[in-house]
């Protein structure tokens, strides 16, 4: 017998094939219900993401200064909370989630490093710290990797030409140790975003936002995401999460270096969710 209860995945399903027959009446509709459809897969998938930032800005407008305890020692527990909850919902599979706290751990170490080095500052006090990082800032890598794998399963991704996966752990190995080697020696980051291009160029994703998959170069799906990282880290640095040196007394927008920056360091999670997805899929062709 099957159980009277519905999942949360169950319900959005019914709620789309409910919609889909009410709107969709010829190629027009079509082409407009599956770019809403898009939206609204994106939104479910960025749901962590969209939290921390929700969070993180209404902390910076609203959370009183005497409280018992500091702001992002809040936002940590918080941060937990909704990670706890998206595990216990089903939201997150538990391999997803041990990828996603690799990762976690993989940018709480360099946030330790960065800050050491100036990079950037974490402005108001905390508990829970690791050296001068408040812990809810792996939580921020998190959310890169949590819309990674979560995008991943909720539009169903196939690909053409995918790199070999010892090929790309050599790309995130590469990505991650010049993070720290720069401070040192030769930044070889231009060398890098070469060979992800040449890595990821013939490469095609495909994607399904409603009934059919549709094509894009992975390159480029790669750096759109980057993109929106960055404008997510104007937000976060609007909210006086971290700051970066000449944001100390008044902000202004990130440098779009930061968005190359990115790019590099989303490989890093592209390539362990691979991981994971590509172990269950190993025919992925379409």
């Amino acid at each position: 017998m099957k159980p009277a209860y519905k999942s949360m995945r169950e319900r959005l399903h019914e709620a789309h094939v409910s919609l889909r027959a009410r709107w969709v009446k010829g190629p027009w509709s079509l082409g407009a219900y599956e770019f809403l459809s898009f939206g609204i897969k994106q939104a479910w998938a960025c749901l962590f993401g969209g939290a921390m930032l929700v969070l993180l800005m209404g902390t910076y407008l609203f959370y009183p200064a005497d409280a018992p305890i500091g702001r992002f020692d809040f936002i940590f527990l918080c941060a937990l909370a909704i990670q706890i909850g998206m595990l216990i919902s089903g939201l997150e599979s538990l391999e997803e989630a041990k990828v996603i706290f690799i990762f976690h751990v993989v940018g709480t170490l360099m946030e330790v490093f960065k800050t050491e080095m100036g990079s950037w500052v974490y402005p108001e006090p905390a508990f829970f710290r690791i050296g001068g990082v408040p812990l809810f800032s792996g939580f921020m890598y998190a959310c890169v990797g949590s819309y990674i794998a979560r995008v991943w399963r909720i539009f169903d991704f196939r690909f053409d030409r995918f790199p070999p996966l010892w090929v790309q752990g050599l790309l995130a190995l590469a990505v991650y140790i010049n993070f720290f080697t720069h401070h040192f020696t030769v930044d070889v980051r231009i060398g890098l975003y070469v060979l992800s291009v040449l890595i990821y160029g013939p490469s095609v994703i495909w994607f399904r936002p409603d009934e059919k998959h549709r094509p894009m170069p992975l390159f480029i799906g790669l750096l759109l995401v980057a993109l929106f990282i960055w404008f997510a880290e104007n937000i976060a640095t609007f909210a006086r999460a971290w700051s970066y040196p000449g944001q100390e007394v008044e902000w202004h927008m990130v440098s779009l270096q930061k968005l190359g920056a990115w790019y590099l360091l989303m490989i890093i999670s592209f390539v362990l969710v691979a991981f994971v997805h590509m172990r269950k899929k190993p025919d992925t062709d379409v």
